[in-house]
């Protein structure tokens, strides 16, 4: 019987796990860089905003954390206009050893750069960054404890550090319980990973993108089951750490962009919106093909058809367009998003 946290980071990057092994996403679940182009032009464009901003600086950075089978990074690559193309340095990020096919230009590295002047984008990353899981028992808060079929046992209370955690950001609040088990995940990990990643950002922006909770739906009690899960070829599963499946669990944001301030020193400006408002901003909006191109144009109209299935997608406020986009621009002159977000440090 493991902690789960152990347990967890076994299960996706030790020596047979899940990432480790070369997992590919598009297998198991589907993420926004596979959905269509829509996502990478959206990335392109805030790169490209990011460069105006730097004042067009001889290299400037794209770094795709968590890049798995690097669409993004790739599709980053070939779509960078002519006046990026010729400056932009592109990176991907994983555990995974480097696809075997890959564009000619993108970097791969298993820890990201110390020193990124550009754009940083964590898609999809935070979440399957292993974190206690704790249930409520007897008034206090306890770990979890998981063997390699999924069977759970209590342990030990949290440390000081994580109970300050859950009072800042996972509250118990006042309301009916109904009897219910109370569950949570500690964010105490993702905080420190994601600060890491933005202290080493110079100039420029750093977007972590992902499924998410703020401190109101803690509080409201929306998420007092936990959010831990599994996915495994396309469907919800258990998670059972055996190194079988993914295993993730949704992200405080908002605890992470107050870890960022705490830690990273410099002029810096936070966001916290949605994907449906950032794509927006960026210029990606749903329009569906005339029906007059079907006669004129059929192929065409078939591609407009399918982008606009994927723009839909991407923003569906119910889907990926819920997701959360934690921005935060650091040491530029001027705003890059002007997406309707709010800063989410208290």
């Amino acid at each position: 019987m493991l902690d789960w946290e152990l347990a967890w980071s076994r299960a996706l990057y030790g020596p047979n796990g899940f990432f480790a092994r070369g997992e590919r996403p598009d297998g198991h679940f589907r993420t926004s860089p596979l959905v269509g182009p829509a996502f990478a032009e959206a990335v392109v464009t805030l790169l490209d905003r990011v460069d105006h901003a730097l004042g067009r600086p001889a290299r400037v950075d794209f770094v795709d954390v968590g890049a798995g089978g690097g669409e993004l990074a790739e599709e980053v690559r070939e779509r960078a206009p002519s006046r990026l193309a010729d400056r932009v340095v592109v990176t991907a990020v994983d555990v995974a050893p480097s696809p075997a096919c890959r564009v000619p230009g993108v970097v791969w590295r298993s820890t990201p750069p110390r020193r990124v002047v550009g754009l940083v984008v964590a898609n999809e990353w935070l979440d399957a960054v292993p974190c206690p899981v704790l249930v409520r028992r007897g008034g206090r808060w306890r770990r979890v404890g998981v063997d390699s079929a999924g069977r759970e046992a209590v342990l030990d209370p949290v440390d000081a550090a994580v109970r300050a955690w859950l009072g800042r950001w996972w509250p118990i609040g006042r309301r009916a319980r109904g009897g219910a088990e109370l569950r949570a995940e500690a964010g105490t990990p993702r905080d420190r990973a994601w600060t890491s990643v933005v202290r080493g950002v110079r100039a420029g922006v750093a977007v972590a993108v992902d499924y998410h909770h703020r401190l109101a739906d803690r509080l409201a009690g929306r998420v007092d089951a936990g959010t831990l899960a599994g996915y495994l070829r396309g469907r919800r599963v258990a998670p059972i750490p055996d190194g079988s499946r993914d295993l993730t669990a949704h992200v405080a944001l908002d605890a992470c962009a107050a870890a960022v301030h705490a830690g990273v020193g410099g002029p810096l400006r936070t966001t916290l919106t949605t994907q449906r408002r950032v794509l927006a901003d960026l210029g990606v909006v749903r329009a569906a093909p005339s029906p007059s191109l079907a006669a004129t144009d059929p192929f065409g109209w078939l591609d407009a058809a399918a982008r606009s299935g994927g723009v839909a997608e991407l923003t569906s406020p119910e889907g990926l367009g819920g997701f959360g986009w934690l921005v935060h621009e650091v040491a530029l002159p001027v705003r890059v998003l002007a997406s309707g977000g709010r800063s989410p440090v208290h």
